[in-house]
């Protein structure tokens, strides 16, 4: 998938395109169905199918920090977009000046001209444009003047609640690491650099832990958790720890992974972390050898739960 980042850059690359539209974040499986169906129809269509999204996220630019953290970075966004295999990605560069936009002169510039549009894939909720006036009824009238089809796909329901990136991001929060799968389709990951900790795990556990430094905003809930280390384009199981490790006293959030039969060093490696569920809550500990009697109950459990078969990586579905 190419990712265009400018108007003149579409306008130079693409023509006769299906097109659907949304800011994604957490590519969940409504995104999901949403992409494939774009791609299905760009294929069945002889057109070239392109996903239309927002940078940065446009609360960002109109609530400045009153928004919620994302699910998604926004390379992390575009590298799972790209492995439901559409063919490119307009990420258009989201602006004040660009909010006031009237939703017929969005139309107009960045798909009809932008990307040569003859097809459109829309959520069942999603509206764009100045006062979000850009809707579905409008949409259709557009394409009636303008010669292109609008298609509207309704939501996904996972136990009888629509899938959104709200109710993903509360449950992420709530530490519902193995609940929250099926809404993603995939486990909640983090990524981050495995930096310099003060080497307790190790030196006086007997557990020596990676510390990472994470790039993402939405954390799970504090606890121990079953994990998936992935790194060098292989997955590892561990157990991770994310919180402010009170035995020790500490009062700065952490993220420390102890992976699985592994004694190699990773130092300033790159790791992404796969939350598959969690085992516990954070407890103080009234010494060290009753946190070591713990971690090793938490190893035992890990690699039960690690081992079904119910716990393999998910990643994004392929379009079929």
């Amino acid at each position: 998938m190419q990712v265009l980042r400018t108007l003149e850059e579409a306008r130079q690359t693409v023509s006769q395109s299906c097109v659907t539209i949304g800011n994604f974040d957490g590519v969940h499986m409504g995104h999901q169905k949403l992409l494939c169906r774009t791609r299905q129809k760009a294929a069945s269509l002889g057109l070239t199918s392109v996903a239309v999204t927002f940078e940065p996220h446009p609360l960002r630019v109109l609530s400045g920090s009153r928004t919620p953290p994302f699910i998604m970075l926004p390379h992390q966004k575009l590298e799972t977009i790209a492995s439901l295999r559409l063919d490119y990605a307009f990420c258009i560069a989201f602006t004040k000046d660009l909010a006031k936009l009237e939703p017929e002169e969005f139309v107009r510039i960045y798909l009809l001209e932008g990307l040569g549009m003859r097809d459109m894939v829309i959520g069942y909720d999603y509206a764009f444009g100045r006062n979000r006036k850009g809707d579905y009824a409008m949409l259709r009238e557009l394409g009636t003047r303008h010669g292109f089809a609008v298609e509207q796909i309704g939501p996904v329901l996972i136990d009888d609640a629509v899938v959104s990136s709200s109710r993903i991001r509360d449950m992420v929060q709530a530490g519902l690491a193995w609940e929250v799968r099926p809404l993603l389709g995939r486990f909640y990951r983090v990524e981050g650099k495995v930096v310099s900790g003060r080497n307790r795990g190790g030196r006086l556990l007997g557990f020596p832990t990676a510390n990472l430094q994470l790039r993402d905003e939405l954390f799970p809930k504090t606890g121990v958790y079953a994990v998936w280390a992935e790194f060098d384009g292989r997955t590892h199981p561990a157990v991770a720890n994310i919180g402010y490790n009170p035995t020790f006293g500490n009062d700065v959030l952490s993220v420390e992974v102890h992976i699985l039969d592994f004694d190699q060093d990773i130092y300033d490696r790159d790791v992404r972390v796969h939350f598959v569920q969690r085992l516990r809550s954070e407890q103080k500990f009234p010494n060290l050898d009753a946190l070591m009697a713990r971690i090793r109950e938490d190893i035992v459990l890990a690699r039960r739960i690690l081992g079904s078969p119910e716990a393999h990586l998910v990643e994004a579905r392929q379009c079929v």
